[in-house]
């Protein structure tokens, strides 16, 4: 059943809309007498700083066991050490670092492989992704911010998903969260109609949008994930992604140099949340938030409206077509055979 939301798709994507709930709103902190994650383990991708680093920290807070998913291990292993050190409680095997670059679909499934190995899995929050400030493309032959952003976190999400349903502690779903945006609300995405969609993504853009192609990154990431979830049931994995609002301190706009860098820097100062109240979000959707937010949006620690398009006539044959092209795109790896074990509702 959709659930039923206090504000229309299109009020929430508005930018006055967006302004507001950076000023205004303000995510409540998970406390350890509201979630006791004891037992539970979870990955997080881009662990070692910004966002994925602060809500690595909060779970540990919450007793949780977290691997640091990192591209760099010597930036993980430095992050570890700081949070052994700031945790005082925590012990030092309660947080370990694994290697994981997502434009690399072979470290992906190497990083699978060894999850497998693991006694248990029940959270996997899926934080690492890129903002590209001018236009390359992969090895794949996707444009970067669509192979880390889109495919690559699908390609995770999909290899996760038996590995949680099976090492998950006790009856509860275990969580899979993909970090998403405000800003796949704002993408125009014009390549909707294209059939077949992602070759066009291989393309040079006419003119380089960075903030375009990002959201539209994002936007992807919604339709099909709201897809997936028709296709595995929540009580054996819950399927979300979140939104943590623009946070100073994260390291997504790390490519912005000059005017550019500095504009930033104002806006993130006046309006931008800390990354330890981003993170709570995070938070709240593998503790306090349950099977309700299968295939669902969630910000400011509550389910919302995703973006407008996805509830427009249009949506069937988008999602239609980018369920079908992802999942052969990323055949090589199972994916099919890993969904048709899980049924339908």
């Amino acid at each position: 059943m959709a659930p039923a939301f206090t504000i229309s798709p299109e009020k929430r994507a508005g930018k006055l809309h967006f302004l507001y709930r950076q000023l205004f709103v303000t995510p409540p902190p998970v406390l350890p007498s509201h979630a006791d994650l004891t037992g539970k383990t979870a990955i997080v991708t881009g662990a070692n700083s910004g966002l994925g680093l602060e809500t690595t920290r909060q779970l540990l807070g919450l007793g949780c066991k977290v691997i640091l998913a990192v591209r760099d291990e010597k930036k993980g292993e430095t992050a570890r050490e700081a949070l052994a050190h700031s945790q005082k409680l925590v012990s030092a095997s309660m947080i370990e670092v694994w290697k994981l670059d997502l434009s690399s679909y072979s470290s992906i499934t190497d990083f699978s492989e060894r999850v497998k190995g693991l006694d248990h899995l029940d959270i996997a929050i899926l934080n690492a992704g890129l903002w590209k400030v001018t236009e390359s493309f992969s090895t794949t032959g996707y444009e970067e911010s669509i192979q880390v952003n889109y495919l690559s976190n699908m390609l995770l999400t999909l290899l996760l998903l038996p590995i949680i349903k099976a090492k998950k502690v006790g009856s509860d779903a275990g969580h899979i969260v993909v970090v998403n945006s405000d800003v796949a609300s704002w993408a125009k995405f014009e390549e909707r109609e294209s059939k077949p969609l992602l070759p066009f993504f291989k393309q040079r853009m006419t003119k380089w949008d960075d903030a375009e192609r990002y959201g539209t990154s994002k936007l992807l990431g919604q339709i099909f994930l709201s897809e997936l979830a028709k296709h595995v049931p929540s009580s054996a994995v819950t399927v979300s992604f979140a939104n943590c609002g623009l946070c100073r301190g994260s390291s997504l706009s790390r490519q912005f140099t000059g005017i550019t860098r500095h504009v930033l820097d104002v806006m993130y100062g006046l309006i931008g949340r800390e990354c330890g109240v981003g993170a709570r979000t995070f938070v709240h959707a593998v503790t306090t938030l349950g099977q309700e937010t299968h295939g669902q949006y969630i910000e400011d620690a509550k389910v919302q409206p995703m973006a407008p398009l996805v509830y427009t006539s249009q949506r069937t044959h988008i999602a239609q077509t980018l369920y079908e092209e992802t999942m052969s795109e990323l055949s090589f790896a199972g994916v099919q055979g890993i969904v048709s074990e899980f049924g339908s509702h």
